[in-house]
């Protein structure tokens, strides 16, 4: 169960990091999740660095954490596809 919820939190975390992030993403939406999570990872390491652990109620900045890694991640990751990918069509040509 665990596995099933690290997917939808990194689903919903790339989705909301690619509506944040201006200008389009060309990222598919498998590799935007898998971003996502890893969003979700850091944040939470973050998060505990800055002695956010477990509170009483919502958790707002370890998501707010979450959220920030997963755009910078997003970015980073869309502009490291773009990359492949343009070296891949320049050979194909």
């Amino acid at each position: 169960m665990g596995w099933l919820w690290a997917i939808i939190v990194g689903f919903v975390l790339g989705v909301l990091a690619k509506a944040i992030l201006p200008g389009k993403q060309h990222s598919p939406l498998w590799l935007t999740t898998i971003f996502g999570i890893l969003g979700a990872i850091v944040g939470n390491a973050i998060a505990r660095g800055f002695g956010v652990e477990a509170t009483s109620g919502i958790d707002w900045w370890r998501h707010i954490f979450q959220l920030v890694a997963a755009v910078v991640i997003v970015a980073l990751g869309d502009m490291a596809y773009m990359a492949t990918l343009g070296k891949r069509k320049q050979q194909s040509a």
